[in-house]
């Protein structure tokens, strides 16, 4: 019996019966050969790992544009903080620990540049919205490699329903999705006060109450109250006291970090940034490298490529085009 054989019969005799099962996937789009020792969603997982969309992530901005500490989250951190944190609940629950690690690496693969300013720069100016979790799906679907990664339907149904109003098919999925807004919730607070944007004792005290008053311990009570809720059960889930009290920080970021607070002042330059840089190459596509000359709509082919920028490349291209050469700082 083949490795990945025996992996796929443990799954069926140990996992919870909700869960799901790599040896039942609804498969991938184009059918391929299995692999010898790797599940379908174990080799999801590496695809991810060793795509290039993957490895840009450490150069886009996660909340703080251009921070001068080192310490700051990227895009990368908090995708690996919020494959941590689903693994952790994962592999309490016993559902599929692979599936669920593979949908968190790819839950934000089609990010912006400069974060959530980037997505609102392009979901103005692009015909039909833009918006990063369909973005992440055309990566792993077309853009990665000039023809996807051809990954399982549990994958990209876990990518594309990690944020919204639509859950996810299965419980991995619902996993990333609680997993995600964990994650950034958090970590958001604690870049936040690293960088002086609000003190601790700003934080809602009510929630400090319910939630813990320090980044491990909220972490921690989340963590267990949807491992305690959703236990044996056919939906992920938390208690309504501790909802309730991870709404209210999310509430209070929103009005004190993500809109108008000293984090997000360079936010409007971001925006006309790549503004600029989207309607450039509407009228340069010639300039558009060769993997985004396809037969796509222009205005899909350019967004794809702006989309797929980091920040420190996206400057760089807008000084190129922008700046005259003998004032740009070297």
């Amino acid at each position: 019996m083949l490795i990945r054989q025996q992996t796929e019969q443990w799954e069926m005799e140990h996992l919870l019966s909700y869960a799901a099962k790599s040896s039942e996937t609804k498969g991938r789009q184009v059918s391929e050969d299995e692999c010898e020792v790797r599940t379908c969603y174990q080799r999801d997982r590496d695809r991810i790992i060793h795509s290039k969309a993957f490895r840009r992530l450490k150069f886009k901005t996660q909340v703080f544009i251009a921070p001068e500490g080192d310490h700051f989250r990227t895009r990368l951190t908090h995708t690996l903080e919020v494959a941590q944190i689903a693994r952790t609940i994962a592999r309490a629950l016993r559902i599929n620990e692979d599936l669920t690690e593979a949908i968190a690496l790819g839950h934000d693969l089609g990010h912006t540049p400069f974060g959530h300013a980037g997505e609102q720069a392009l979901d103005e100016i692009v015909e039909g919205g833009f918006r990063h979790n369909c973005q992440s799906i055309r990566v792993v679907e077309k853009i990665e490699g000039g023809k996807g990664l051809n990954l399982t339907w549990e994958v990209r149904d876990g990518i594309l329903h990690h944020t919204g109003p639509m859950k996810p098919a299965t419980l991995e999925g619902q996993t990333v999705k609680f997993s995600d807004r964990i994650a950034y919730i958090n970590h958001d607070i604690d870049d936040a006060i690293r960088g002086n944007i609000i003190r601790k004792t700003d934080l809602p005290w009510e929630c400090l109450q319910i939630l813990g008053d320090k980044h491990s311990s909220r972490i921690n009570t989340m963590v267990k109250d949807i491992i305690q809720n959703s236990l044996g059960q056919s939906d992920i889930k938390m208690s309504a006291e501790i909802q309730g009290a991870m709404d209210e920080l999310r509430d209070f970021l929103f009005k004190r970090v993500y809109i108008g607070s000293p984090a997000k002042v360079e936010e409007k330059k971001a925006r006309e940034m790549l503004r600029s840089l989207f309607y450039y190459y509407i009228n340069h596509n010639e300039e558009l490298p060769g993997e985004y000359q396809g037969n796509d709509h222009m205005m899909v082919k350019v967004c794809d490529y702006v989309a797929g920028m980091t920040d420190r490349y996206a400057v760089t291209q807008f000084s190129k085009i922008f700046i005259p050469d003998g004032f740009r700082i070297s």
